[in-house]
């Protein structure tokens, strides 16, 4: 009887669990060689390529394009071919079956999961039984993953969401913009005109829609209008939108405002599965909501001192800096379970970014060694990784304090989150002109609404107020 060997979908190295089908590299009957691709898989930080970890024939694969698999159940089968290379017996990636420390967490901190699994994942022989239930009902150790997953073997379809007009998948969208191709511009030949990741390599090969180059047609549309009027560019209706939804209005026919349906009745919107990083982002903002105690604090950095023109970003950082050297309580990580903190020397200050798939936070290493040069060169590598999700696993974790400059977009203040184990999260708001009060007048100053949540846990208030003061104390510098 042919050798047959189950592949379960391993930890990606992030501590995930679970990730979605992007692209599969072979199909059922194909003949695939060890470590040759099998699968791209989108996770909360990455398009990661998974390898095959025998050679042999595939038998069986796990769902299609979209499908979100959970970590641990089964992605694939082979019957082996013995005249193909194999893994030598006890060749792997140091992740052993049995008791260790699992590698990726989601935070920085030390865990005690346990890892079994070998090159690029558990493998086991799909002619051994099935794990059998214990007396109590529950399911015994299947020797794959272990960790912070779900005991389950489904596989959730998820479809394609529209946005602008075009459906598409979110690792799709994370390729064309790798690839500079305006997705607007690609015929979808997926399923109800889906943009698949092969329209994409199609698009960007041969050059039919590359970000920016506009069509003539478009450049005419853009100069003129139905009313002749130069200069004034006619708005199209969105593509797909129908003429209801155009001619939707508030009153009815006879002119009486419309009643709709209270919001429990129904749903006229599409449900979206959540999936990737605002899955993830999920996830860590529950986990925090439910562990950390917070508090925050709001004041106004007076800029008013300022001389020529700054990086508010890099002032921004150098305070955080400087706060955490005159204040080392709000620079650190806090274990709850075992009521431990640890105070950093180093300052490594998580970013946060937004895009349209959902909430990254990068780590700017070593931030108070840096220049504002050195700052502004390390943000601006942070985002271009963030862009084109080249950005490794661990670039997104081991931060250890926060800054999110939410003003940039609108906002005064804020309640930032604070996200296990840090401890603290500054978030710096919106510019403003403000009239403040001096001695024997008023004058009008040019201010920077500072918020700063901490885990009042960990640190107490009057620690909190110094660090706020220390940052307020920075800023207010002319240089």
């Amino acid at each position: 009887m042919a050798d047959k060997k189950t592949f379960h979908l391993p930890d990606l190295g992030e501590g995930l669990p679970d990730a979605t089908i992007v692209e599969w590299f072979v199909k059922v009957g194909d003949t695939v060689r060890l470590d040759e691709n099998l699968v791209s898989m989108e996770t909360a930080k990455a398009v990661v390529e998974v390898p095959s970890p025998v050679s042999g024939k595939v038998l069986k694969l796990a769902g299609g394009a979209g499908d979100v698999v959970i970590t641990g159940a089964m992605l694939a089968e082979f019957e082996i071919d013995p005249s193909l290379p194999q893994r030598a017996e006890g060749q792997d990636t140091g992740h052993h079956h049995g008791g260790g420390h699992g590698v990726g967490s989601e935070d920085p901190a030390p865990d005690h999961r346990v890892v079994a699994s070998d090159e690029g994942g558990a493998i086991e022989d799909a002619g051994e039984p099935a794990p059998k239930a214990t007396a109590t009902g529950e399911r015994a150790d299947s020797g794959t993953v272990v960790g912070a997953m779900q005991s389950s073997d489904a596989v959730h379809t998820e479809q394609a969401v529209a946005v602008g007009g075009v459906r598409a998948m979110p690792a799709v969208r994370a390729q064309a913009r790798k690839l500079k191709v305006d997705l607007s511009r690609v015929r979808g030949t997926g399923p109800d005109g889906t943009v698949t990741m092969a329209d994409v390599k199609r698009a960007a090969a041969d050059g039919s829609a590359a970000v920016g180059a506009a069509t003539a047609a478009t450049r005419g549309a853009a100069m003129a209008n139905t009313s002749g009027q130069p200069g004034v560019a006619a708005v199209a209706a969105p593509t797909g939108a129908s003429g209801a939804d155009r001619g939707r209005t508030a009153l009815s026919a006879s002119g009486k405002p419309m009643r709709t349906q209270p919001p429990g009745v129904t749903a006229s919107g599409q449900p979206e599965q959540l999936k990737g990083v605002r899955r993830n982002m999920a996830r860590v903002m529950a986990d925090a909501h439910s562990k950390v105690v917070p508090t925050t604090l709001v004041d106004d950095a007076d800029l008013h001192a300022w001389v020529g023109k700054q990086d508010i970003t890099a002032r921004l950082i150098r305070a955080i800096c400087a706060a955490a050297k005159a204040v080392p309580a709000l620079n650190a990580w806090f274990d709850g379970d075992n009521l431990t903190r640890t105070m950093h020397p180093h300052v490594d200050i998580g970013i946060a970014v937004d895009t349209d798939d959902g909430l990254f936070v990068p780590a700017l290493r070593n931030a108070d060694v840096l220049d504002a040069a050195g700052v502004r060169a390390g943000i601006q590598r942070l985002r271009a990784q963030v862009e084109d999700r080249s950005i490794p696993a661990s670039e997104l974790s081991g931060y250890t304090i926060s800054l999110s400059n939410f003003g940039m977009f609108a906002g005064r203040y804020a309640t930032p989150v604070v996200v296990p184990p840090c401890v603290a999260i500054v978030g710096a708001g919106k510019l403003s002109q403000d009239v403040v009060a001096v001695i024997g007048g008023i004058e009008v100053h040019r201010r920077m609404p500072i918020s700063l949540t901490f885990d009042h846990r960990a640190a107490t208030g009057g620690e909190a107020a110094r660090f706020l003061k220390a940052i307020l104390d920075d800023l207010v510098l002319p240089n």
